[in-house]
C-alpha cells in the first residue's frame, strides 16, 4: 500500500516513542511547503489540555502540533480527551465538551458510541484541510484494547489511511519492538504499514545498518529514516513530567513545584523550566518542599484529592515553614484554589461529594461545578505597574471572595471580570490563568514579585519554533519522504 498526501497515521510501538513530536514535525514539514495540514489525534488520554477558540478543550500536544501547521487548535483534532481522575476512571470529554465520568470498564463499550464523534471529526478536517497527519496512542499491539479500538488500527481500518511505526532505541529492544509490533497485527493491518520510523539514535549510523537490513528482510517493510537524538530538545509534552532543570552559581530564583497525583497542565512551566537564570525543580513524592524563593502550587485534575496527598506529604508544613521565612507561593487553577478557606464538591463532580478544608492562605471559597469554564482570556496584572497577561481557563469550579477580605484581585480582565487574589502580606497570590508566565513582561513581574533580581527577556514562542523547525529539519535530512508522499517527490526529495 502506498501513502497518500491526504492522510498519514503514525503509531508508535510503546508510550513515548516519539508519535507526537514526529506528527507535529511532519506538520511542520508540510506546512514549510505551503500545503494545508492539520493534526488529528482520534482518542487521547492526557491531563495537559488547551482550549480552542470555540471554548473547547484539546490535548496539548494537538494544540502544539496545530502550531506546528500554521493554524488555529480545533476540538475536532482530538475529538476524544479523556482526563484520569482515580487509578481506574476518566472524564469523558467529546468534542471538547464534557460529558460524563466513567471508569475503564464501561468506556470499553462505551467507544462505540465515541467512534461516531471521532468520524465526524476525522471526516470534517477531510473536507477542510489538503492533509492530515494522525497520532495513535499507546500502541497498536495491545491484545486486551484490540475489541472496539478507536485510537489505533480500529480507526485507520475504518479511515483507509496508511501507517508508519516508530520506536525509540534509547529504550533499547528498538528491533523487537517494531517486529514484535507488526506480528501482534492482524493480516489486514499489516499490509495496511508502509514503513518503520527509529527514533532518538545516538552514534554511527554503520553499526546500526545490519539491524536495519535484517528488520527489512524479516517484514518487508522500509526502514523510512532513523531521526538521531536531539540534545536539547523540548516541546511541550502531553503528559509526562520533563526533567527538572537546575542551575548552580547563576539563578536569580529557584522555583519548585510539588508533583501532584493528578498535576494538569504542567506545561505552565515549560518557560521557568527553559530560563537560564532560574533554577526550577519539580518535588515529587517523598521529597521536602525545601531550598526556594518561590513554591508554585500547579493545576490539579481532582484538587480535593490532591489536597489531602499534599498534606500526606506534609507539604502543608513546608509551605508555612516557608512562608515564616520570608518565601512566596503561588497557586494555578487547582493549586489556587487549595490555596483557599475551602473546597466543596457537593455534586460529586471529582468524586465522593464533600467539603475540604484548603490551606486557608487567601480568602476564596471554592465550590466544583459540573459546568466547565473554558475560555481563552487577556488582562492586565496590578502587582506592581499594569502589566499585559494572557491565558486560558480551564476548571470546573467557581471561587468567591471571602466576606471582610482584604486580599486585593490580581488581573483585571478584559470582559470585566476579576482574577486571582494576592493575600494582605503580599507573599501569596493565586490565579486561574494557565500559560501565565508564557509573556516576558507577566513572567518577569511575578518573578520580581517572588523576589529576583531583573532576569532576561526570553521569547518563549521563538524558543517553541526553533525547536519545531530543529524536529522538521532532522525529518527532512534523515527520512526518506518519497516512500511517505511518492506524488510530491519532486518537491521534497531527500
Amino acid at each position: 500500500m502506498k501513502s497518500s498526501l491526504k492522510a498519514l497515521m503514525v503509531q508508535g510501538t510503546t508510550s513515548d516513542a516519539g508519535k507526537s513530536v514526529l506528527v507535529a514535525g511532519l506538520c511542520r514539514v508540510l506546512h514549510r511547503r505551503g500545503i494545508r495540514v492539520a493534526p488529528f489525534k482520534p482518542q487521547n488520554m492526557a491531563l495537559n489540555s488547551a482550549v480552542t477558540a470555540d471554548g473547547g478543550e484539546i490535548g496539548r500536544a494537538q494544540a502544539v502540533q496545530a502550531f506546528a501547521a500554521g493554524i488555529e487548535p480545533s476540538v475536532h483534532m482530538n475529538p476524544v480527551l479523556l482526563k484520569p481522575n482515580s487509578d481506574t476512571g476518566a472524564q469523558i470529554i467529546l468534542q471538547g465538551k464534557a460529558v460524563t465520568n466513567m471508569e475503564a470498564d464501561c468506556y470499553h463499550d462505551y467507544k462505540k458510541t465515541a467512534f461516531h464523534v471521532v468520524m465526524d471529526s476525522f471526516q470534517h478536517l477531510s473536507e477542510t484541510y489538503d492533509s492530515i497527519m494522525i497520532e495513535g496512542a499507546g500502541s497498536p499491539a495491545e491484545i486486551n484494547l484490540r475489541e472496539n479500538d478507536i485510537a489505533n488500527m480500529g480507526f485507520a481500518e475504518a479511515a483507509d489511511t496508511p501507517v508508519i511505526i516508530v520506536a525509540d532505541i534509547d529504550r533499547g529492544g528498538v528491533f523487537a519492538h517494531l517486529y514484535g509490533t507488526l506480528a501482534l497485527l492482524s493480516e489486514s493491518e499489516q499490509a495496511r504499514v508502509i514503513g518503520f520510523v527509529i527514533n532518538r539514535f545516538r552514534g554511527d549510523i554503520r553499526i546500526l545498518q545490519p539491524g536495519l537490513d535484517w528488520l527489512e528482510e524479516k517484514t518487508q517493510k522500509p526502514v523510512i529514516g532513523v531521526l538521531p537524538y536531539l540534545h536539547g530538545l523540548d516541546i511541550e509534552a502531553e503528559d509526562a513530567i520533563t526533567a527538572t532543570e537546575v542551575r548552580d552559581g547563576d539563578e536569580k530564583l529557584k522555583v519548585v513545584v510539588p508533583v501532584l497525583s493528578r498535576i494538569s497542565n504542567h506545561t505552565d512551566f515549560d518557560v521557568l523550566r527553559h530560563h537560564p537564570e532560574i533554577s526550577f525543580r519539580y518535588v515529587k513524592k517523598g521529597e521536602k518542599l525545601t531550598n526556594a524563593d518561590l513554591i508554585i502550587l500547579p493545576g490539579s485534575k481532582s484538587t480535593r484529592a490532591d489536597l489531602e496527598f499534599l498534606r500526606a506529604q506534609g507539604w502543608d508544613k513546608d509551605i508555612m515553614r516557608h512562608l515564616r521565612y520570608g518565601g512566596k507561593v503561588m497557586g494555578i487553577c487547582g493549586g489556587y484554589q487549595m490555596l483557599g478557606q475551602t473546597v466543596r464538591d457537593p455534586l460529586g463532580v471529582e468524586g465522593v461529594p464533600g467539603v475540604s478544608l484548603g490551606l486557608g492562605l487567601l480568602d476564596i471559597d471554592t465550590e466544583l461545578q459540573t459546568q466547565k469554564h473554558l475560555t481563552n482570556v487577556n488582562g492586565t496584572m496590578s502587582l506592581t505597574d499594569d502589566v499585559v497577561v494572557k491565558g486560558y481557563e480551564i476548571h470546573a469550579g467557581d471561587s468567591y471572595r471571602c466576606d471582610g477580605s482584604t486580599d486585593k484581585a490580581l488581573i483585571r480582565l478584559q470582559d470585566g471580570r476579576e482574577d486571582g487574589l494576592v493575600n494582605a502580606s503580599n507573599q501569596v497570590l493565586g490565579t486561574y490563568l494557565h500559560g501565565i508566565f508564557d509573556q516576558t513582561e507577566a513572567m518577569q513581574c511575578l518573578c520580581r514579585w517572588a523576589g529576583s533580581e531583573e532576569i532576561q527577556t526570553l521569547d518563549h514562542v521563538r524558543i517553541k519554533e526553533e525547536a519545531l523547525d530543529r524536529v522538521a529539519d532532522a525529518i527532512e535530512e534523515h527520512l526518506d519522504l518519497t516512500l511517505l508522499w511518492p506524488e510530491l517527490s519532486e518537491d521534497i526529495a531527500v
